[in-house]
């Protein structure tokens, strides 16, 4: 019996990959003038940007534990294993929860084999190691194999991302207040990271064509073989910039692939329109 893999939407897979690779899916919700949706099943990412440019900051919230509790008793019921590959639990709480409704299960069906692995990363950061851990899957690799991937690939996932106002994580709570510096006012443009699963702005830039330049400088000095890898973009409402950075990218280094997708409804919640995030192995 193959190895299930289950993540959720913060991974900032489309709905298709999950239907066409078996992998099962966890929404985390969005909250739009108190109407819940299901990120990624009933709510698409534009319709959350347009919101925002309205000028209504959408609420998020994290995977139901209902749900956890409905597919894991499953799960165990079917005697399958499986591993959840998890946002990182810096940024929310749904790891927390998938834990603690596992030991509720597990009280019931001790021998229940799943594992919960916080990746400490977000967005296509994690959605890179959930696409290598379904392949692996299909492949029939041991659970101790898939796990093994899913660690290296977590511990050396480099996040590095751009935002057009920082205001929409500070007033998100995902940096702090001191960290949204000037900004729009002279088109000052952040660089972050991910730092032990926490965002963490670096550096300021002025201007975006020399912010995306800068980018391309810290994938060289960060990254490792890249011409070897799978490296990953999403963006927010901004595809056409996604498309020149992968042009940039693909003449630089040379990479097997550049995989581009959209940032979903619950990360852009936070990130605002006009992000571009770029991942890859260091």
């Amino acid at each position: 019996m193959t190895v299930k893999i289950l993540a959720d939407s913060a991974c900032d897979l489309p709905l298709n990959f999950y239907n066409e690779n078996n992998v099962v899916l966890f929404p985390l919700k969005v909250q739009i003038n108190d109407q819940d949706y299901e990120d990624v099943k009933t709510i698409d990412p534009k319709t959350v940007y347009d919101t925002i440019r309205s000028g209504v900051v959408p609420k998020t919230s994290q995977v139901s534990p209902l749900l956890f509790e409905e597919v894991f008793t499953e799960m165990a019921e079917k005697n399958e294993e499986g591993i959840y590959i998890a946002f990182s639990s810096e940024l929310s709480g749904t790891y927390s929860t998938a834990v603690m409704i596992l030991d509720q299960v597990k009280e019931k069906y001790p021998d229940f084999q799943l594992t919960i692995v916080d990746t400490k990363c977000a967005s296509l950061g994690a959605g890179l190691v959930v696409m290598e851990a379904a392949k692996l899957s299909l492949q029939n690799a041991t659970k101790e194999e898939i796990l093994a991937d899913v660690s290296k690939r977590c511990k050396h996932m480099e996040h590095i991302f751009t935002v057009e106002d920082l205001d929409y994580l500070a007033k998100g709570g995902r940096v702090s207040k001191a960290s949204a510096f000037l900004g729009g006012l002279l088109n000052i443009k952040p660089i972050l990271n991910m730092e032990e699963g926490k965002l963490v702005p670096i550096e300021k830039i002025r201007g975006q064509k020399k912010v995306f330049r800068r980018i391309i400088e810290i994938m060289k000095e960060r990254g490792s073989r890249l011409d070897e890898q799978i490296i990953g973009i999403s963006h927010a409402d901004t595809e056409a910039t996604a498309l020149e950075v992968k042009e940039m990218i693909m003449n630089e280094f040379h990479p097997k692939e550049v995989y581009i997708s959209s940032i979903g409804s619950a990360i852009g919640s936070h990130t605002g329109p006009g992000t571009i995030s770029i991942f890859f192995l260091h």
